[in-house]
């Protein structure tokens, strides 16, 4: 037999280090090619990785939960020995998917070996049959849900899933924490790491009432997309020197071209929202400041100047703040972009976004309007050159025709790095978005 030792693959998009989230083996199970070894959570997305030989589970050289370099050793593999081949040689490792399994409606299940056989821990190493299931059968659920009952201490093989074919979905796991999972425990009973004795009494009750019930002090370790997240705002906000424009718009004739739109047989299936339009609006805004869709490419100290549009929107999910990208959205009319939109938000929220889908942005589109924030200062994404911030529609007096009367406002803002957009060129920019959503026309409504 032959020794090969697998390691963590480079995923791509510059990405350096992944966090085991769940192992779908163990030691001592045979693998064929391509059979799914882990699902690590990079800072992008939850990937699945695939074994790229077939042969034994000989060593699993992590934990879930632990975060591992790109090239660390993940698995070792015993595998016949071929005639001449290096004993201790790598073999190139082959990726398949993200996400839940293609062929199927579900995460796939697997057997589970008997105990003591394998080096696993959480939910694998202490958790009882499921008790509505074959005996042995992992639960069946996502990757970013089985993230999610880690962190809330929900054990999995106690809740039934609601979801298609019993899939557990994230609404079972956060109603077992509701019922009474203790989310400051670890899997072994203990208070979480880093708990002092104050807070592990406030755990059980003594010292008063708590926020929400919870414990008085929870850690959480700064990994996956929130560390990604921080590490780019710190980037961005103190290399590009931000400047931040306001604009107030009346968007009456927007929200009543939505209701329009609505009661039109191509959109009837879509949902339209302010920020759709907004987004068809900035793409058109660009034709004449192409200056916003720019990027500063320090090492080579120039601009580059980019004539398509791969427009992100930023989305809140259960793993944190997502960026996913309409990509070439130039050439897409209203109804276009309005379902890719649907498509992206859709996967955003099911953690089944590819890293490709998360990078390679030219221009950000923020809604805080939908938390009913009027406005906010947002920071761009470290490499591009603006972000938009939608705020909330409110309904309030304004001039009308020469009269004051109840209309529909938005105050927009434009944050640009001043490196790459004049303030002439943002000025013009943001008054253009304005003026397309205070008269959209059929302008946005191009199908």
């Amino acid at each position: 037999m032959a020794v090969k030792v697998f390691r963590l693959p480079d995923l791509g998009e510059g990405l350096t280090e992944s966090e085991v989230v769940a192992w779908r083996v163990s030691t001592g199970d045979a693998v064929a090619v391509n059979q799914i070894l882990a699902e690590v959570e990079t800072a992008k997305a939850v990937v699945e990785v695939s074994s790229p030989v077939e042969g034994t589970v000989a060593e699993l050289h992590a934990e879930e939960g632990t975060t591992l370099d790109v090239g660390a050793p993940l698995v070792t593999f015993e595998v016949a020995a071929a005639e001449g081949e290096d004993e201790a040689a790598d073999r190139v490792p082959t990726l398949v998917g993200y996400g839940a399994a293609p062929d199927s409606g579900a995460p796939a299940r697997r057997r589970r070996v008997g105990r003591g056989a394998a080096p696993t821990t959480g939910e694998d190493a202490t958790a009882p049959p499921a008790p509505d299931g074959p005996v042995g059968e992992r639960p069946r659920s996502t990757p970013p849900v089985r993230l999610l009952a880690r962190r809330l201490g929900v054990d999995l093989e106690t809740v039934t899933g609601s979801g298609a074919h019993g899939v557990i979905v994230r609404e079972d796991v956060e109603r077992a924490a509701q019922g009474g999972a203790a989310a400051s425990t670890t899997p072994h009973g203990g208070t979480s790491p880093g708990t002092t004795p104050a807070a592990a009494e406030a755990a059980a009750g003594v010292g008063g009432r708590t926020l929400g019930g919870r414990p008085r002090v929870e850690v959480e370790p700064v990994r996956g997309v929130r560390k990604a997240t921080a590490a780019a705002m710190v980037q961005s906000a103190f290399t590009a020197p931000h400047v931040t424009e306001f604009l107030t718009v009346d968007v009456t004739e927007s929200l009543e071209l939505i209701e329009d739109l609505k009661r039109d047989r191509a959109f009837r299936d879509l949902k339209l929202t302010p920020m759709t339009l907004a987004a068809r609006a900035c793409v058109l805004a660009m034709e004449r400041t192409p200056e916003v869709n720019a990027r500063w490419d320090e090492a080579a100290g120039s601009i580059q100047r980019q004539n398509f549009v791969n427009l992100g929107f930023a989305a809140a999910t259960p793993r944190g703040l997502m960026v996913p990208h309409v990509k070439e959205a130039q050439g897409m009319d209203l109804r276009a972009l309005a379902q890719e939109i649907a498509v992206l938000t859709g996967r955003a929220r099911e953690g089944a976004l590819t890293p490709a889908e998360l990078t390679g942005g030219t221009f950000t589109l923020t809604n805080v309007g939908v938390f009913g924030v009027d406005t906010g200062t947002p920071i761009i994404n470290p490499g591009e050159a603006a972000i938009l911030c939608l705020g909330a529609v409110r309904r309030q007096p304004w001039e009308h025709r020469g009269e004051i009367a109840l209309r529909d406002m938005v105050t927009l803002s434009l944050s640009f790095d001043h490196r790459l957009v004049d303030g002439e060129q943002g000025s013009r920019f943001l008054a253009d978005v304005g003026a397309l959503l205070r008269r959209p026309g059929m302008t946005l409504a191009l199908v």
